[in-house]
């Protein structure tokens, strides 16, 4: 496992955080740079499909 900064990802899969090398990327949303991003990985594309919704409604 590399140090304590960079490369974390959320695998959709086990639906939890994982650092450096894990699941297949095709399963993994990321790299984040913290694993409190990678944590905040569904939230954030959540936010980011309701922005995307609302400016498709315009």
């Amino acid at each position: 496992m590399k140090g304590t900064d960079g490369d974390w990802w959320f695998c959709l899969k086990h639906m939890k955080v994982e650092h450096g090398e894990g699941c297949p990327n095709k399963d993994r949303m990321g790299p984040y740079d913290s694993e409190g991003a990678a944590a905040n990985a569904l939230a954030l594309a959540r936010e980011r499909n309701e922005a995307w919704r609302r400016q498709n409604e315009d």
